[in-house]
């Protein structure tokens, strides 16, 4: 059974489809880019999963079950997270706080005993902060965890952004331009990490990115966007050797 499978999605601004007819299937365990150019419908499709947009038409399966039109709580329940193009911190927080913040799906105590300091508050917590602490050294961020986000270098933020992510122990993990204003070491940092979490945490990724070095170093599969419609998909390799890709995605 395909981890994700999308048939026909469709949806509709003003008149204007933004996405047309769109389909994916994304077998358990792949890494799975989409890409296009600026405009092209990939961040849209990314809100249409995550119950950010409603589609007007298609249907969303995830591991089988359908979350079609679901709210975005739901579907994070269900078991898709994402990142953002635009880094979405709480940057006032500190680094281990943000984490915590994904980890109250799983963790969980009353009002009563979180307003009165009960045993079982300090228990929970005492959870929190360990499995936090987990997530934050995959990272290599656990000597920054008493850190305000904000104070984190970019590429640092990034890595807590996915580490919050993962903190809600998704299926599938939905990865905006993870490498936007990165620097070719963090980009080549990323990479790994990017393995590392999918081999490690049995997860399946897909992600939009511009960055082809990226795209070409990870993805074993990839689809490709323009105008809101497939312009075409398969293995890596074949796909950005595609003339069409060429033509619409590199400009040339």
């Amino acid at each position: 059974m395909a981890m994700l499978e999308v048939k026909n999605l469709s949806i509709s601004f003003g008149g204007l489809k933004a996405v047309d007819d769109f389909s994916v299937t994304i077998e358990k365990g792949q890494l799975y880019g989409l890409i296009g150019p600026n405009g092209a419908g990939k961040t849209t499709i990314f809100n249409l999963l995550t119950g950010v947009y409603r589609p007007d038409t298609g249907t969303i399966l995830l591991d089988g079950r359908n979350i079609t039109g679901k709210k975005t709580i739901e579907i994070n329940q269900e078991g898709i997270a994402r990142t953002f193009q635009n880094i979405r911190l709480f940057k006032e927080l500190s680094v281990l706080d943000n984490v915590k913040a994904g980890l109250h799906n799983h963790y969980k105590y009353s009002t009563i005993e979180g307003i009165f300091r009960l045993p079982r508050f300090y228990k929970v917590e005492k959870q929190m902060d360990e499995r936090a602490l987990e997530l934050l050294k995959v990272f290599d961020l656990d000597k920054e965890a008493d850190y305000k986000a904000s104070n984190l270098p970019y590429g640092k933020q990034r890595k807590l952004e996915i580490a919050r992510a993962l903190a809600t122990e998704p299926k599938l993990l939905l990865l905006d331009e993870p490498a936007a204003g990165m620097n070719p070491n963090e980009t080549a940092e990323l990479m790994e990490t990017i393995r590392f979490v999918r081999d490690n945490f049995d997860m399946t990724v897909l992600l939009i990115e511009h960055d082809m070095k990226l795209v070409s170093g990870i993805c074993e599969q990839l689809t490709v966007l323009n105008f809101g419609q497939v312009l075409t998909h398969g293995e890596t390799t074949e796909v950005l050797n595609d003339k069409r890709v060429i033509t619409a995605y590199l400009g040339e």
